[in-house]
């Protein structure tokens, strides 16, 4: 019987908490086949097996456990449970056996699946009239409130649900009901995080908007080709990234932040990109941005964000940003004022592109139009640097081609 305990996942970390089992008491696991998920106040990471052998949970889901706790129990010695097959074997193909003329014949065609539909299965808590019309009328069994023993959907049920649509019927309607749960480590850190920002920053916010049309029009034209060259699709988000790397090496301020009493300022651009995660906010960082091309950093976007969704990322993609790029636009938001993610001195907050009415040379036309936020720390950064760095992001927006070297080429030619 070997133990497997709660390993160290980083330096100030002191407990986690055990999320899920995703192996049942007494169920064989091979060598290195995951067990459970961890969360700590940074990150979700999972535990795996150390030998193949039955598993015995000792820890509880949703329970606090320190560094170096058991969590679990393995009996190594058991004897392997028939039909049991090592995770690193797959079961050998048939091959089709010789005809007369000593060539193989065709192997049987796979059987086809029959295609999925809406209609209930026999495991919906029924009654056969009710299955009867949900799958005629191709009702989703989630969709409707079964009144009757043990939540049965009855018939009423069903006949409720089709005339109401959208309406909660039964128990459900009027209820007022209260659920608590539980804060999760990562949702307590960012909390405490978001209070801590507005705390010890003198926190202003800067507003600009920018024209999307010239990036739009480059996305329209390019994309199929990038897409076909690289690999990834060209979004938005190495366009600002971009921009962004670009205007912190001109406005060294708001690429630093305050240690004490001195100010550190980097040379490099560790662009932090906050990205809603199933179980909260998370912000891993692009290293050195400002030496990457368009294509890898959409590849890295592309990278961390699906790290992000299955909670794979590790504590060091998510740790030492030097500024932050969130996109409250994805959610629809058109206007909003992003809080400080310290101990960075500034984030840019991008929204919803909308068309309106602008005034260009005297006439009125519609424009595709995006407000960007600016929120800075005012103790390290001044009015002057904040709005110049926000107006700087906006005219190399608008004119991609300054992207490539920074400055106009026609005037890098002249050395003007």
């Amino acid at each position: 019987m070997i133990e497997i305990k709660v390993p160290t996942v980083g330096e100030s970390i002191s407990e986690v908490t055990l999320v899920k089992w995703l192996k049942k008491d007494g169920e064989w696991v091979e060598r290195d086949e995951i067990l459970c998920e961890l969360e700590s106040e940074k990150a979700t990471f999972e535990l795996n097996a150390e030998q193949a052998g039955i598993l015995h949970p000792v820890a509880e889901e949703g329970a606090t456990l320190n560094i170096g706790d058991l969590a679990c129990k393995i009996d190594d010695k058991a004897e392997r449970p028939a039909g049991a097959t090592p995770a690193a074997e797959e079961p050998k193909k048939e091959e089709a056996p010789a005809d007369k003329g000593g060539k193989k014949a065709d192997a049987a065609p796979a059987k086809t699946a029959a295609p999925a539909t809406a209609a209930p299965t026999a495991e919906v808590n029924a009654t056969p009239v009710a299955k009867a019309i949900m799958g005629d009328k191709q009702v989703k069994a989630d969709a409707v409130k079964g009144s009757g023993p043990q939540g049965r959907i009855l018939k009423n049920d069903v006949l409720d649900a089709l005339n109401n649509p959208g309406r909660k019927s039964g128990a459900e309607a009027f209820s007022r009901n209260d659920k608590r749960e539980k804060m999760t480590n990562l949702r307590k850190t960012v909390s405490r995080r978001l209070v801590e920002a507005k705390n010890t920053t003198a926190m202003l916010t800067t507003f600009n908007e920018v024209d999307m049309g010239r990036i739009m029009d480059v996305r329209k034209l390019y994309k199929d080709k990038f897409k076909e060259l690289h690999g990834v699709n060209l979004g938005f988000m190495s366009f600002f990234t971009k921009a962004c790397c670009i205007a912190l090496g001109e406005w060294r301020a708001v690429n630093a932040y305050i240690d004490g009493e001195e100010i550190v300022y980097h040379d490099y651009c560790d662009i932090s990109i906050a990205v809603s995660a199933p179980k909260g906010l998370v912000v891993p960082v692009i290293r050195n941005a400002e030496s990457l091309g368009m294509a890898e950093i959409e590849a890295e976007i592309v990278k961390l964000a699906t790290k992000a969704r299955d909670n794979k990322l590790s504590m060091e993609e998510m740790t030492g940003g030097t500024f932050t790029i969130t996109n409250g636009g994805v959610f629809g938001s058109l206007m909003s004022t992003p809080i400080i993610n310290i101990p960075q001195s500034a984030i840019l907050g991008m929204h919803k592109i909308q068309d309106r009415a602008m005034v260009i040379d005297g006439e009125i036309k519609v424009r595709p139009m995006m407000y960007l936020a600016l929120s800075y720390d005012h103790r390290i950064i001044d009015g002057r640097e904040s709005v110049g760095f926000l107006v700087r992001v906006k005219e190399l927006l608008e004119n991609p081609e300054l992207l490539l070297i920074g400055q106009d080429p026609v005037k890098a030619l002249l050395e003007l």
